[in-house]
């Protein structure tokens, strides 16, 4: 079996246009839905800095940047570096402009296909796009393309548990949407991860408990860090990967 058709057994229905319409349709609430879980919201950023390893004048593809907020926590770490803030939906970086003004963004048109050359990337940012992708293993081919050897990818994306809590959260609480999609299971993310030549460093399940009290939430995060590689561990609503491009 070839790239191409191995590749295929991953792909979705739907294509990246529709993902950007959607994202386009409800770039106006963005931020604001979010800010109504901000501290799950930001949890991503926080994660992902403890695993980038950031060093000088590094290199950062944060793709898909939304409203760039994960430009501030990546300057926060270290201000030297460069960070490019890549995005499908131009209503999303009309309002990523309105808020971070200075951020450095580059418009995407599809997932299979990036705008940028060979190798310029020393860390790689993927939060909550793989479940997006039409074609998820293109995604990841693209990614391993662009990052320079031994770079780093630190990516998220919901497990395949999380469908129906999500159904439900939408269904109470309205909210943006997540628009086409499909939530993996991390044993199809690490099949996929392994497709595409990245080489799998750590796997970590994160939010057990998205809402509530934060001594509930706080609980949730310790539960979930005691039984890493459990079935408890893939309940969390967050998982993270951290590969390396070798």
């Amino acid at each position: 079996m070839d790239n191409q058709q191995s590749f295929r057994e991953h792909c979705n229905p739907w294509t990246d246009r529709d993902v950007e319409a959607h994202w386009d349709k409800v770039a106006h609430m963005y931020v604001a839905e979010n800010n109504k879980v901000k501290a799950t919201h930001d949890q991503r950023f926080v994660e992902s800095i403890a695993h980038l390893g950031l060093e000088d004048d590094f290199q950062v593809l944060n793709i898909t940047s939304r409203d760039a907020e994960a430009d501030d926590y990546l300057r926060r770490a270290n201000a030297t570096v460069s960070v490019t803030n890549a995005e499908i939906s131009s209503g999303l970086m009309r309002e990523a402009d309105r808020l971070r003004p200075s951020a450095v963004q580059a418009k995407i048109d599809t997932y299979s296909k990036l705008p940028f050359g060979e190798q310029e990337f020393d860390r790689i940012l993927s939060l909550e796009t793989l479940e997006h992708c039409s074609d998820p293993c293109a995604f990841l081919s693209e990614l391993h393309r662009v990052a320079r050897p031994g770079a780093r990818l630190v990516l998220s994306c919901p497990p395949a548990t999380s469908e129906i809590p999500y159904r439900v959260y939408t269904a109470l609480f309205g909210g943006h949407g997540e628009g086409p999609h499909r939530f993996l299971s991390s044993k199809e993310v690490k099949i996929m991860l392994q497709k595409t030549s990245w080489k799998l460093l750590l796997h970590k399940g994160t939010v057990l408990v998205p809402v509530g009290p934060s001594v509930l939430r706080d609980f949730g995060e310790r539960l979930i860090s005691a039984f890493q590689g459990s079935l408890l561990a893939e309940l969390g609503i967050r998982q993270f990967y951290v590969c390396e491009k070798h």
